[in-house]
């Protein structure tokens, strides 16, 4: 295997990040920055920010292994039983086992976020054994979630799932005599979606131009070229009748692999197998769109849907550089992204008319579980696929449609006042009148009796319902990081006051009114 194309340029040492002048951290702000990096809030995370600071509780969480493997888990739940092939449950009670109750929070919010772009659903994913197949994809997002991006990349490319999902297992080096061409779906998507975007990039994330005309980052002949490196990947093994090879990685059929030259974004890769796949990852990796594409995609996802060019910069200067000369460490740029003064200046973001973003529906539902300490006795975690868009909330973890996902992140809603003031807002590709009211139907069925045996507990907050501003208070802080205007105050404590005390179940109700009209609200659902 040879690669031949342009040197590399050095990397330049990281822009340090200016020092937040924001005003000392409290449970308001605790709050707020625990709605950015994890599932949702809990009164003991709070705490836990306030005592360690957020630096501190960052470092702690790095050093928080894994719980169970989605896979494990799945297999010791009997879920990898011949009469369970096609059973999708067990993943969906897997993953919301962990995300609302995992002691990685910063790890679970991160792998969320990831999977949201480096898309594998079951949605689109027609095979046997998908559920545990899209775990096992889910596990390497979460195992390289704190690892390096280069090595992800290189974990992605050989997973099983997202071979059957982008359909280049099995594809083949051309043959000139039939006229069969390699596929092309995972080259075009590596390069589009997963690591450079169609437009060249600044490193502060803004469009390259020239005479007017944004700078494509690559040509349908790079596409083509990339193509024939990811020939010749196969699954492990042709058995059916146990899930074992959708945990293998890909392995080389030589036969079908591409041996000759391929030259894509300047550079030539050529000799085949394993080690020509390698470098032409290596080549994309090394691409300079890479750091400012993948930080702002970070940033949409935890923190802003409209980052500034300046904060894409210094995390984009993080991802290229960590300080000790290292690119791609995830631990530096999740630093980045959360440490940034324009992730944790609440003034100035509740002053701003474009910080911000839309909290996204399965969000909105783990806000409500972790704080309010949802669990399940028997581990059924029988919430389900949340899909649906007329009785659940249109959207589910690992159960995309398309590769394309849930979320758009140039998506703007037409006809708003986000279009004229050019600012994007993925999460609301998911928003409708028909999904709305299915999101306040659903989640008043979980507050007032969760399903199965998944149940809150809500005696805490009982505890202060006979005292609505007490009551609406604590819940304010906790779900909305403290950020409902007064007349929204008012009007959930007026609602929570229509309940007598003397009322059958009334601290319960009081309590579930003030919960619900708080997810209800639109000061909680754009969080800022």
């Amino acid at each position: 295997m040879t690669v031949a194309g342009p040197s590399p340029t050095p990397t330049p040492a990281p822009t340090p990040t200016p020092t937040p002048t924001v005003a000392a951290l409290n449970a308001r702000s605790a709050s707020r920055f625990l709605a950015q990096a994890t599932m949702g809030a809990t009164r003991t995370g709070i705490d836990s920010v306030l005592n360690t600071g957020i630096a501190g509780w960052i470092e702690a969480q790095f050093a928080v292994p894994r719980p169970t493997s989605h896979w494990d888990w799945m297999v010791a739940n009997g879920y990898a039983e011949a009469n369970k092939i096609n059973v999708q449950s067990g993943y969906d009670a897997s993953v919301w086992r962990q995300v609302i109750a995992g002691p990685d929070a910063l790890r679970q919010r991160v792998t969320v976020a990831l999977l949201d772009y480096l898309v594998v659903g079951m949605g689109a994913l027609n095979i046997s054994w998908r559920s545990l197949a899209v775990a096992a994809y889910t596990d390497v997002l979460a195992d390289n979630a704190f690892g390096n991006y280069r090595d992800l990349l290189g974990a992605i490319s050989r997973n099983a799932a997202m071979g059957m999902f982008l359909t280049f297992v099995n594809s083949k080096k051309g043959n000139p005599s039939t006229g069969s061409l390699p596929d092309e779906n995972y080259a075009r998507e590596l390069m589009q979606l997963f690591t450079l975007g169609v437009n060249q990039l600044e490193q502060d994330g803004t469009v390259r131009m020239s005479n007017g005309q944004a700078l494509e980052t690559y040509t349908l002949d790079d596409v083509s070229q990339l193509a024939r490196i990811f020939t010749g990947l196969q699954l492990v093994s042709s058995d059916t009748t146990t899930p074992d090879r959708m945990r293998q990685p890909l392995i080389l059929n030589a036969a079908n692999n591409e041996t000759g030259s391929a030259t894509f974004l300047g550079a030539t890769v050529s000799g085949g197998g394993m080690a020509a796949l390698d470098a032409a990852l290596d080549v994309i990796f090394r691409h300079p769109n890479v750091a400012p594409f993948v930080s702002k995609q970070l940033i949409q996802r935890l923190v802003t849907s409209n980052p500034s060019p300046a904060y894409v910069g210094r995390v984009s200067a993080a991802f290229a550089n960590n300080g000790s000369g290292v690119r791609g460490d995830m631990k530096a740029v999740i630093r980045a992204i959360l440490l940034d003064p324009e992730a944790r200046d609440e003034a100035a973001a509740l002053a701003s008319t474009t910080a911000g973003r839309l909290r996204e529906p399965v969000l909105r539902l783990t806000n409500w579980a972790r704080a309010f300490g949802v669990t399940s006795p028997s581990d059924a975690w029988a919430i389900g696929d949340t899909t649906s868009t007329t009785t659940r909330l249109g959207q589910g973890i690992g159960r995309a449609a398309s590769v394309f996902g849930f979320v758009r992140p140039g998506f703007t809603p037409p006809g708003t006042a986000m279009v004229q003031a050019g600012l994007t807002a993925p999460e609301f590709l998911m928003s409708s009148e028909q999904t709305n009211i299915a999101y306040i139907n659903y989640m008043q069925s979980l507050v007032g009796g969760g399903t199965g045996d998944t149940k809150a507990d809500y005696a805490p907050m009982m505890a202060l319902a006979s005292d609505s501003a007490k009551l609406v208070d604590e819940v304010n802080l906790i779900l909305a990081a403290g950020q409902l205007r007064a007349s929204t105050l008012a009007s959930i404590r007026a609602a929570v006051d229509s309940i007598p005390l003397t009322a059958n179940n009334a601290t319960l109700n009081r309590t579930g009114v003030a919960i619900l009209l708080t997810l209800a609200s639109p000061d909680y659902l754009v969080l800022k």
